[in-house]
């Protein structure tokens, strides 16, 4: 029944991500803003809805492995098999903005969240903890970011879009309902996802901090995988590309920063080769992205083998 359960949640938090950034983007689209930007922002917050809905459910049950582990894994997720996959069909562009700021924001973030649960090593704590002090500081980070779109969408706006597709020719009305339609379907799926995962994991002497890297990660991601690709095959990938780095960056600052305000996370020890993982990955992504300012077929399939490796090592870890 669990299992039923898990993928009933999964169908909820893929089909009301898809219709809240369907939504949401229709919106963007008809208020001028760029394809670049629509990715870093609605695009990317929409789907890290699910992320932010599991782990932000996880915190409140006392789940902090599942909260932190859905928030790393995703991350891992997003950068080698979504952007591997993405540039696979179509050779990723990277716009210069993405590669000289939003990137190097992404490791920075990424970093600053090593820092934070590094409390035994850097303080000689008896515990690793992300405190609510640490989440609201994530979360000002946030607004920092938030800050400096809407500064870049205000000094780009007359480079927007000239056309609005026809998915975004229906009424404010119709937009606005499916994104609260859509963000709806998110909330009761992740808390089905959290609850059968947490179960699951139990009953097959799986750890939480597995659970969250592996199941809840890629279920929780599907959105920006389809999303990244359908993205690319019409050959936007802008869109593509902002959406991977935007997501990683609401993951950090929003998912962590949210879950750890409301209930300060516990850190299992194994996590910390995680975050290594996904600093390194990381600056791989910015290395590739220097390229020819785009990641090719090659880097793509590098990318996706290294999510292989990455999940065999993880599954005999745990």
């Amino acid at each position: 029944m669990e299992y039923i359960l898990l993928l009933i949640g999964f169908v909820l938090l893929i089909k009301g991500a898809d219709y809240f950034v369907e939504g949401a983007s229709n919106i963007a689209y008809l208020l001028r803003i760029s394809p670049l930007l629509v990715g870093l922002t609605i695009v990317a917050f929409g789907t890290s809805s699910p992320e932010a809905t599991v782990s932000i459910i996880a915190a409140l049950e006392g789940s902090s492995a599942v909260s932190l582990g859905n928030v790393i894994g995703s991350n891992i997720f997003n950068i080698t098999l979504v952007v591997g996959i993405t540039a696979i069909l179509n050779p990723l562009m990277v716009e210069r903005t993405t590669l000289r700021k939003e990137i190097p924001f992404t490791l920075l973030a990424s970093i600053a969240l090593w820092v934070m649960i590094s409390d035994v090593a850097l303080q000689g704590s008896g515990s690793n903890l992300i405190t609510r002090s640490e989440g609201i500081i994530l979360l000002l980070f946030l607004g920092i970011f938030l800050y400096y779109i809407f500064e870049l969408a205000m000094n780009n706006r007359a480079d927007g879009i000239e056309e609005i597709p026809a998915s975004a020719a229906g009424t404010w009305g119709k937009n606005i309902f499916r994104t609260l339609a859509g963000l709806a379907a998110i909330i009761f799926g992740g808390d089905m996802v959290v609850d059968s995962a947490t179960k699951i994991a139990l009953s097959v002497g799986m750890s939480e901090t597995l659970v969250g890297l592996t199941i809840v990660a890629v279920g929780t991601s599907l959105p920006e995988l389809i999303t990244s690709i359908t993205a690319a095959l019409k050959k936007q990938s802008e869109i593509a590309l902002g959406n991977i780095v935007g997501s990683n960056i609401f993951n950090i600052l929003f998912v962590l920063g949210a879950s750890a305000t409301i209930s300060p996370l516990q850190v299992d020890g194994k996590i910390f080769f995680d975050i290594a993982v996904m600093v390194t990955l990381t600056v791989i992504l910015l290395a590739f992205s220097r390229t020819k300012f785009r990641i090719s077929k090659i880097e793509g399939t590098i990318l996706s083998a290294g999510y292989i490796a990455y999940m065999i090592y993880i599954i005999i870890r745990n």
